[in-house]
């Protein structure tokens, strides 16, 4: 029965270390890279023109994802639940304007925004406000970031 306590304990340990290396592979050093941005709905995703791509930008450890939208319909983002950014004094992240050049030549104005990252690859909780006046709850997703080439 100790003999099993014990092996127990040491898989349990060596799980503990093997996530920690896992987190500290995760760890992106300052800078900027392309990443996939994806969501849990159709409605909410980045413009065709990008193709999924946002632009992450890591500093002192702390990392915010620039996605430009399909249009100017979300005219706020929460990091974190719906219920939550309905309460008083909530950090709403508020759009920028950002021009797209689509493929057919045209141009259009849309709304862009920069959301903080709390981790690469694992979903996390985005709350989105339409133009109507509604919150709603969303898991979006950051992975697979490659470093822009210095230019």
């Amino acid at each position: 029965m100790k003999r099993m306590i014990a092996l127990a304990l040491a898989l349990l340990l060596a799980l503990c270390s093997f996530a920690a290396l896992a987190e500290a592979a995760e760890t992106l050093a300052d800078g900027v890279y392309n990443a996939e941005f994806t969501t849990d709905h159709s409605m909410f995703h980045v413009n065709e023109a990008y193709g999924n791509i946002g632009t992450l930008t890591v500093k002192d450890g702390q990392m915010t994802i620039h996605v430009t939208l399909v249009s100017k319909n979300i005219v706020n983002l929460f990091p974190g639940l719906a219920e939550d950014a309905e309460k008083e004094g909530a950090a709403l992240l508020e759009p920028t304007t950002d021009t797209v050049n689509y493929n057919d030549g045209t141009t259009g104005e849309v709304y862009g925004f920069d959301i903080p990252v709390p981790v690469i690859g694992e979903e996390f909780d985005c709350a989105l406000l339409g133009k109507k006046g509604k919150w709603y709850d969303h898991k979006v997703m950051v992975s697979n970031p490659v470093p822009v080439e210095a230019e």
